[in-house]
Protein backbone atom coordinates (compact mmCIF):
# COMPACT_ATOMS: atom_id res chain seq x y z
CA UNK A 1 0.00 0.00 0.00
CA UNK A 2 1.69 3.69 -0.91
CA UNK A 3 1.10 6.37 1.50
CA UNK A 4 1.65 9.83 0.59
CA UNK A 5 4.68 10.31 3.25
CA UNK A 6 7.21 7.70 4.03
CA UNK A 7 7.32 8.53 7.35
CA UNK A 8 4.93 8.99 10.20
CA UNK A 9 2.52 9.84 10.16
CA UNK A 10 1.64 8.68 6.79
CA UNK A 11 -1.96 10.37 6.13
CA UNK A 12 -1.88 13.76 6.45
CA UNK A 13 -3.95 15.88 8.65
CA UNK A 14 -6.66 18.01 7.19
CA UNK A 15 -6.29 20.44 9.92
CA UNK A 16 -4.32 23.12 8.26
CA UNK A 17 -4.10 26.84 9.46
CA UNK A 18 -5.48 28.23 6.65
CA UNK A 19 -8.48 26.29 6.71
CA UNK A 20 -9.36 26.54 10.09
CA UNK A 21 -8.77 30.26 10.24
CA UNK A 22 -11.44 30.28 7.29
CA UNK A 23 -13.98 28.22 8.77
CA UNK A 24 -13.47 30.46 11.69
CA UNK A 25 -14.38 33.45 9.83
CA UNK A 26 -17.25 31.74 8.31
CA UNK A 27 -18.42 30.98 11.78
CA UNK A 28 -18.28 34.69 12.81
CA UNK A 29 -20.09 35.71 9.39
CA UNK A 30 -24.02 35.42 11.53
CA UNK A 31 -22.26 37.46 14.43
CA UNK A 32 -21.44 39.96 12.07
CA UNK A 33 -24.64 40.22 10.10
CA UNK A 34 -26.24 40.88 13.42
CA UNK A 35 -23.81 43.44 14.87
CA UNK A 36 -24.21 45.26 11.66
CA UNK A 37 -28.19 45.33 11.92
CA UNK A 38 -28.31 46.05 15.53
CA UNK A 39 -25.31 48.24 15.52
CA UNK A 40 -25.32 49.76 11.89
CA UNK A 41 -22.57 50.06 9.80
CA UNK A 42 -19.77 50.98 11.90
CA UNK A 43 -19.43 47.66 12.97
CA UNK A 44 -18.26 46.73 9.15
CA UNK A 45 -16.29 49.46 9.07
CA UNK A 46 -14.51 48.13 12.29
CA UNK A 47 -13.78 45.42 10.43
CA UNK A 48 -12.40 46.42 6.97
CA UNK A 49 -10.05 48.71 8.70
CA UNK A 50 -8.98 45.97 11.50
CA UNK A 51 -8.10 43.58 8.97
CA UNK A 52 -6.25 46.04 6.20
CA UNK A 53 -4.34 47.10 9.01
CA UNK A 54 -3.28 43.84 10.48
CA UNK A 55 -2.50 42.05 6.80
CA UNK A 56 -0.21 45.63 6.22
CA UNK A 57 1.14 45.52 9.64
CA UNK A 58 2.07 41.86 9.55
CA UNK A 59 3.24 42.11 5.56
CA UNK A 60 5.70 44.78 6.90
CA UNK A 61 7.16 43.15 9.53
CA UNK A 62 7.79 39.79 7.56
CA UNK A 63 9.10 41.85 5.08
CA UNK A 64 11.67 43.51 7.66
CA UNK A 65 12.80 40.22 9.30
CA UNK A 66 13.20 38.38 5.77
CA UNK A 67 10.76 35.68 5.96
CA UNK A 68 8.06 34.99 3.31
CA UNK A 69 5.34 37.15 2.88
CA UNK A 70 2.77 35.78 1.02
CA UNK A 71 2.87 32.45 2.40
CA UNK A 72 2.39 33.70 5.87
CA UNK A 73 -0.61 36.34 4.94
CA UNK A 74 -2.49 33.06 3.03
CA UNK A 75 -3.62 31.38 6.34
CA UNK A 76 -5.42 34.02 7.16
CA UNK A 77 -4.57 34.12 10.93
CA UNK A 78 -4.39 37.89 10.66
CA UNK A 79 -7.11 38.75 9.02
CA UNK A 80 -9.28 36.78 11.83
CA UNK A 81 -7.13 38.82 14.89
CA UNK A 82 -8.54 41.45 13.26
CA UNK A 83 -11.91 40.08 12.81
CA UNK A 84 -11.66 39.56 16.61
CA UNK A 85 -10.31 43.06 17.29
CA UNK A 86 -13.01 45.16 15.69
CA UNK A 87 -16.59 42.90 17.21
CA UNK A 88 -14.98 44.23 20.68
CA UNK A 89 -14.75 47.82 19.72
CA UNK A 90 -17.64 50.21 19.55
CA UNK A 91 -19.54 51.13 16.36
CA UNK A 92 -18.99 54.48 16.36
CA UNK A 93 -15.06 54.31 17.20
CA UNK A 94 -12.92 56.22 15.16
CA UNK A 95 -10.78 55.35 12.07
CA UNK A 96 -7.25 55.51 13.66
CA UNK A 97 -8.94 53.36 17.06
CA UNK A 98 -9.00 50.05 15.03
CA UNK A 99 -5.91 51.38 12.92
CA UNK A 100 -3.89 51.18 16.46
CA UNK A 101 -5.39 48.26 18.23
CA UNK A 102 -4.40 46.02 15.31
CA UNK A 103 -0.91 47.30 14.74
CA UNK A 104 -0.51 46.68 18.46
CA UNK A 105 -1.85 43.16 17.75
CA UNK A 106 0.12 42.43 15.21
CA UNK A 107 3.51 44.10 15.73
CA UNK A 108 3.75 43.95 19.50
CA UNK A 109 1.85 41.16 20.65
CA UNK A 110 2.72 38.56 17.73
CA UNK A 111 5.61 39.35 15.44
CA UNK A 112 7.92 40.60 18.05
CA UNK A 113 7.36 37.12 19.88
CA UNK A 114 8.67 35.53 16.62
CA UNK A 115 4.89 34.74 14.60
CA UNK A 116 2.84 32.64 14.76
CA UNK A 117 3.01 29.67 17.17
CA UNK A 118 5.32 32.30 19.43
CA UNK A 119 2.99 34.21 20.72
CA UNK A 120 2.26 33.92 24.90
CA UNK A 121 -0.92 36.01 24.80
CA UNK A 122 -4.16 36.80 22.02
CA UNK A 123 -2.81 39.03 20.27
CA UNK A 124 -6.73 41.14 19.60
CA UNK A 125 -7.26 40.96 23.39
CA UNK A 126 -3.65 42.84 23.97
CA UNK A 127 -4.67 45.31 21.41
CA UNK A 128 -8.41 45.41 23.04
CA UNK A 129 -6.88 46.20 26.51
CA UNK A 130 -4.37 48.68 25.15
CA UNK A 131 -6.75 50.56 23.55
CA UNK A 132 -9.62 50.09 26.39
CA UNK A 133 -6.52 51.48 29.20
CA UNK A 134 -5.44 54.27 26.86
CA UNK A 135 -8.72 55.60 25.30
CA UNK A 136 -11.68 54.96 27.95
CA UNK A 137 -13.21 57.64 26.36
CA UNK A 138 -13.74 56.56 22.82
CA UNK A 139 -14.14 52.68 24.10
CA UNK A 140 -17.37 53.57 25.75
CA UNK A 141 -18.91 55.05 21.96
CA UNK A 142 -21.61 52.35 21.92
CA UNK A 143 -24.22 53.25 19.83
CA UNK A 144 -27.82 52.12 21.05
CA UNK A 145 -29.04 49.29 19.47
CA UNK A 146 -31.67 49.24 16.46
CA UNK A 147 -35.36 49.36 17.76
CA UNK A 148 -34.71 51.41 20.69
CA UNK A 149 -35.56 54.64 19.03
CA UNK A 150 -32.41 56.45 18.78
CA UNK A 151 -31.05 57.63 15.69
CA UNK A 152 -29.41 54.98 12.92
CA UNK A 153 -26.60 56.24 10.79
CA UNK A 154 -26.62 55.41 6.88
CA UNK A 155 -23.56 54.28 5.53
CA UNK A 156 -22.08 57.54 4.35
CA UNK A 157 -22.89 59.36 7.50
CA UNK A 158 -21.01 56.56 9.82
CA UNK A 159 -18.11 57.31 7.43
CA UNK A 160 -18.30 60.90 8.25
CA UNK A 161 -18.32 60.42 11.55
CA UNK A 162 -15.57 57.53 11.23
CA UNK A 163 -12.92 59.71 9.43
CA UNK A 164 -14.08 63.19 9.99
CA UNK A 165 -15.87 63.54 13.20
CA UNK A 166 -18.67 64.80 11.60
CA UNK A 167 -22.42 64.20 12.45
CA UNK A 168 -25.69 65.05 10.66
CA UNK A 169 -26.94 68.47 11.24
CA UNK A 170 -29.00 68.74 13.96
CA UNK A 171 -27.89 65.40 15.53
CA UNK A 172 -25.45 65.30 18.65
CA UNK A 173 -23.49 62.23 20.27
CA UNK A 174 -25.96 61.76 23.23
CA UNK A 175 -28.72 61.10 20.27
CA UNK A 176 -26.72 58.12 19.19
CA UNK A 177 -24.85 56.56 22.27
CA UNK A 178 -26.39 54.14 25.11
CA UNK A 179 -24.62 52.62 27.92
CA UNK A 180 -24.08 48.86 27.26
CA UNK A 181 -26.20 46.42 29.05
CA UNK A 182 -23.08 45.83 31.10
CA UNK A 183 -22.09 48.88 31.71
CA UNK A 184 -25.42 50.15 32.86
CA UNK A 185 -25.84 47.32 35.38
CA UNK A 186 -22.84 48.04 37.18
CA UNK A 187 -23.64 52.06 37.28
CA UNK A 188 -27.23 52.11 38.54
CA UNK A 189 -26.28 49.35 41.08
CA UNK A 190 -23.39 51.72 42.16
CA UNK A 191 -26.18 54.39 42.45
CA UNK A 192 -28.20 52.05 44.70
CA UNK A 193 -30.91 50.87 42.36
CA UNK A 194 -32.14 47.10 42.53
CA UNK A 195 -31.52 45.35 39.42
CA UNK A 196 -35.66 45.09 39.16
CA UNK A 197 -35.67 48.74 38.34
CA UNK A 198 -32.62 48.52 36.26
CA UNK A 199 -33.96 45.82 33.98
CA UNK A 200 -36.92 47.77 33.71
CA UNK A 201 -36.09 49.85 30.73
CA UNK A 202 -36.37 49.91 27.76
CA UNK A 203 -32.27 48.66 27.41
CA UNK A 204 -33.28 45.15 28.12
CA UNK A 205 -35.19 42.53 26.14
CA UNK A 206 -35.96 39.15 27.99
CA UNK A 207 -32.88 37.72 29.13
CA UNK A 208 -30.14 40.52 28.63
CA UNK A 209 -29.62 43.58 27.05
CA UNK A 210 -32.12 44.09 23.82
CA UNK A 211 -29.64 43.10 20.41
CA UNK A 212 -27.27 41.94 22.56
CA UNK A 213 -28.80 38.38 23.67
CA UNK A 214 -29.22 37.85 19.99
CA UNK A 215 -26.19 38.68 19.26
CA UNK A 216 -24.54 36.46 21.50
CA UNK A 217 -27.25 33.75 20.27
CA UNK A 218 -25.48 34.31 16.73
CA UNK A 219 -22.22 33.90 18.26
CA UNK A 220 -23.25 30.58 19.78
CA UNK A 221 -24.61 29.38 16.77
CA UNK A 222 -20.85 29.80 15.35
CA UNK A 223 -19.25 28.45 18.30
CA UNK A 224 -21.39 25.25 17.87
CA UNK A 225 -20.26 25.02 14.34
CA UNK A 226 -16.77 25.14 14.99
CA UNK A 227 -17.19 21.88 17.39
CA UNK A 228 -18.90 20.47 15.21
CA UNK A 229 -16.34 20.94 12.67
CA UNK A 230 -13.64 20.28 15.17
CA UNK A 231 -11.74 23.06 14.60
CA UNK A 232 -11.92 23.77 18.63
CA UNK A 233 -12.13 21.54 21.55
CA UNK A 234 -15.32 21.34 24.29
CA UNK A 235 -13.25 22.00 27.76
CA UNK A 236 -12.44 25.88 27.15
CA UNK A 237 -16.22 27.18 25.91
CA UNK A 238 -17.99 24.49 28.52
CA UNK A 239 -15.27 25.71 31.21
CA UNK A 240 -15.73 29.17 30.72
CA UNK A 241 -19.85 29.28 30.72
CA UNK A 242 -20.26 26.72 33.50
CA UNK A 243 -18.06 28.91 35.61
CA UNK A 244 -19.66 32.20 34.57
CA UNK A 245 -23.39 30.22 34.99
CA UNK A 246 -22.30 28.40 38.50
CA UNK A 247 -21.38 32.04 40.21
CA UNK A 248 -23.92 34.03 38.36
CA UNK A 249 -26.53 31.30 39.80
CA UNK A 250 -24.96 31.29 43.38
CA UNK A 251 -25.12 35.04 43.89
CA UNK A 252 -28.47 35.37 42.35
CA UNK A 253 -29.43 33.36 44.49
CA UNK A 254 -28.41 34.93 47.48
CA UNK A 255 -29.67 38.75 46.15
CA UNK A 256 -31.91 38.88 43.29
CA UNK A 257 -31.67 42.96 43.64
CA UNK A 258 -27.66 42.74 43.63
CA UNK A 259 -26.69 40.34 41.27
CA UNK A 260 -27.81 39.48 37.51
CA UNK A 261 -29.28 36.41 36.49
CA UNK A 262 -27.14 33.44 34.90
CA UNK A 263 -28.62 34.29 31.20
CA UNK A 264 -27.80 37.59 31.62
CA UNK A 265 -24.12 37.21 32.19
CA UNK A 266 -24.17 34.43 29.41
CA UNK A 267 -25.95 36.40 26.85
CA UNK A 268 -24.28 39.99 27.50
CA UNK A 269 -21.14 41.49 26.31
CA UNK A 270 -18.51 39.50 25.38
CA UNK A 271 -19.44 36.09 26.72
CA UNK A 272 -20.06 33.55 23.89
CA UNK A 273 -17.63 35.58 21.77
CA UNK A 274 -15.32 35.07 24.15
CA UNK A 275 -16.29 31.42 25.32
CA UNK A 276 -15.74 29.87 21.27
CA UNK A 277 -13.67 32.47 19.17
CA UNK A 278 -10.52 34.19 21.74
CA UNK A 279 -10.18 31.90 24.73
CA UNK A 280 -9.88 28.93 21.93
CA UNK A 281 -7.08 30.68 20.62
CA UNK A 282 -4.62 27.35 19.69
CA UNK A 283 -1.41 29.20 20.23
CA UNK A 284 -2.10 31.24 23.55
CA UNK A 285 -4.52 28.52 25.21
CA UNK A 286 -3.70 25.66 26.95
CA UNK A 287 -3.83 22.53 25.06
CA UNK A 288 -3.99 19.54 27.34
CA UNK A 289 -7.50 18.17 27.67
CA UNK A 290 -7.84 18.69 32.28
CA UNK A 291 -5.87 22.28 31.06
CA UNK A 292 -8.26 23.77 28.78
CA UNK A 293 -11.00 22.98 31.45
CA UNK A 294 -9.27 24.53 33.71
CA UNK A 295 -8.39 27.95 31.30
CA UNK A 296 -11.90 28.11 30.27
CA UNK A 297 -12.87 27.99 34.14
CA UNK A 298 -10.24 30.50 34.94
CA UNK A 299 -11.51 32.61 32.20
CA UNK A 300 -14.82 32.40 33.12
CA UNK A 301 -14.32 33.25 36.90
CA UNK A 302 -11.83 36.40 36.37
CA UNK A 303 -14.52 37.57 33.49
CA UNK A 304 -17.30 37.39 36.05
CA UNK A 305 -15.31 38.87 39.13
CA UNK A 306 -14.47 42.08 37.14
CA UNK A 307 -18.17 42.30 35.81
CA UNK A 308 -19.44 42.07 39.01
CA UNK A 309 -16.42 43.89 41.70
CA UNK A 310 -13.54 45.25 39.44
CA UNK A 311 -13.46 48.51 37.27
CA UNK A 312 -14.25 47.62 34.02
CA UNK A 313 -17.91 46.37 32.76
CA UNK A 314 -16.79 43.36 30.98
CA UNK A 315 -13.63 41.28 31.74
CA UNK A 316 -13.66 38.80 29.32
CA UNK A 317 -10.17 40.69 27.52
CA UNK A 318 -8.81 40.59 31.05
CA UNK A 319 -10.08 37.02 31.77
CA UNK A 320 -8.29 35.60 28.95
CA UNK A 321 -5.13 37.25 28.87
CA UNK A 322 -4.48 36.74 32.67
CA UNK A 323 -5.13 32.88 31.75
CA UNK A 324 -2.68 33.26 28.76
CA UNK A 325 -0.13 33.81 31.41
CA UNK A 326 -1.09 30.66 33.27
CA UNK A 327 -1.29 28.42 30.92
CA UNK A 328 2.03 26.61 29.92
CA UNK A 329 2.55 26.14 34.21
CA UNK A 330 -1.46 24.61 33.36
CA UNK A 331 -0.07 22.36 30.56
CA UNK A 332 2.99 21.09 32.83
CA UNK A 333 0.11 19.84 35.73
CA UNK A 334 -2.00 18.11 33.54
CA UNK A 335 0.00 16.62 30.44
CA UNK A 336 -1.25 12.95 29.56
CA UNK A 337 1.07 10.28 30.30
CA UNK A 338 3.20 9.31 26.89
CA UNK A 339 1.71 5.78 25.92
CA UNK A 340 4.07 3.31 27.08
CA UNK A 341 5.44 5.32 29.59
CA UNK A 342 5.23 4.07 33.12
CA UNK A 343 3.60 5.71 35.38
CA UNK A 344 5.06 7.72 39.00
CA UNK A 345 4.17 4.36 40.68
CA UNK A 346 5.50 1.71 38.89
CA UNK A 347 8.31 3.58 38.49
CA UNK A 348 8.93 3.46 41.77
CA UNK A 349 9.00 -0.61 41.76
CA UNK A 350 12.14 -0.66 39.47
Amino acid sequence: MQFPTYSSPHLPGQNKVARMMREVLLALVPGILCAWWFFGWGVLINILLAMLTCAAAEAAVLALRGRPVKATLADSTALVTGVLLALALPPLAPWWLPVIGALFAIVVAKQLYGGLGYNPFNPAMVGYVVLLISFPREMTLWNAPFGLGAERLDFGASLAWVFGNRLPAGLDLDALTAATPLAAVKTQLGMGQTLREITATPLFGAYAGRGWEWLSFWYLVGGLYLLYRRIIAWQIPVGMLGAIALLALLFHAADTDAYASPLFHLLSGATMLGAFFIATDPISASTTPRGRLIFGAGVGIFAYVIRTWGGYPDGVAFGVLLMNMAAPTIDYYTKTRVFGHPSDKAGDKR
